[in-house]
């Protein structure tokens, strides 16, 4: 599809994640209501459904024969190919515990894809309103100034984002690399939003992140928007990314892409095991 043609979406799009950060900016001010998914450590509030729930009637107004594809499973039709059609991912809020407690460091990610391919790709941060979007083939931006495409830069200069449960002993996969990874750069950083830091990479605020575990609506967005300003993505085993599956998420810079591989994540080969049993757990396959 031609840029002209998606500029009207865009700006329905855009037009829909103001005024769901809006309504957010509005809501930190008021009592929320905080429930649970699967635990205690996984929060849902009463904003992250309603959000979703604008979203939906928004798209199925403008866009009956879209689909949707978002976190709280408000929208109940089944995707059967999403390769083949045009699919929105939504998370209405990415960064549920920082909404909670922070009442920052969150976001609202909305993406559009088409037979798989990103043609849109907005992050919106409502409390700096800051908002990261990218169009197919037209470069990436923040708050409608374009961001400079990303240059090389060495390890020992990089700051990454990465969150510290991977650099810790766990029953998933070897973590020494990445600690090895986290003593051979300059700094490392977890914001608790992955849809934002990937959006700072878009931005060279980071220059790497890494994430071992997400699924489409954390990582629709912000890796199109990180593509479009030159960074470089792929899963921590360097494959592409499955993109309507959970899977993990290594981005970077170019040339920092590549060396971070050669020489700390392609040491162990229980990084292999963990991509495997991500893809066997995944939302979608491919026919």
């Amino acid at each position: 599809m031609a840029t002209s043609d998606l500029l009207p979406i865009y700006r329905n799009a855009r037009e829909w994640i103001m005024e769901a950060g809006e309504n957010l900016r509005q809501s930190i001010k008021t009592n929320i209501r905080v429930m649970y998914k699967t635990s205690i450590k996984n929060l849902v509030t009463d904003k992250d459904r309603e959000i979703e729930q604008f979203f939906i009637e928004r798209i199925r107004q403008k866009y009956p024969g879209h689909q949707i594809l978002a976190e709280e499973g408000v929208y109940k039709e089944e995707i059967k190919n999403p390769y083949k059609e045009w699919v929105w991912i939504i998370d209405p809020i990415d960064g549920t515990t920082n909404f909670v407690h922070q009442k920052c460091n969150f976001c609202v990610s909305v993406a559009l894809y088409y037979q798989g391919k990103p043609q849109l790709g907005l992050v919106y941060d409502p409390v700096v309103d800051e908002l990261f979007y990218a169009i197919k083939g037209h470069g990436a931006y923040l708050n409608d100034q374009p961001l400079d495409k990303l240059e090389q830069r060495p390890i020992e200069e990089a700051v990454i984002g990465i969150n510290s449960l991977w650099l810790t002993p766990n029953r998933y996969f070897d973590y020494r690399p990445l600690q090895a990874l986290v003593g051979a750069v300059r700094g490392s950083r977890s914001l608790g939003s992955a849809a934002l830091e990937l959006s700072y990479v878009a931005s060279g605020r980071l220059d790497a992140y890494f994430a071992l575990s997400l699924s489409p609506w954390d990582f629709g967005a912000g890796v199109f928007i990180a593509q479009e300003a030159g960074a470089l993505a792929s899963t921590i085993t360097n494959q592409p990314i499955p993109i309507f599956e959970k899977t993990s998420i290594f981005i970077a810079r170019p040339g920092l892409h590549q060396s971070i591989v050669d020489q700390f994540l392609s040491t162990s080969p229980a990084f292999q095991n963990h991509a495997t049993a991500n893809q066997q757990n995944g939302h979608y396959k491919r026919d």
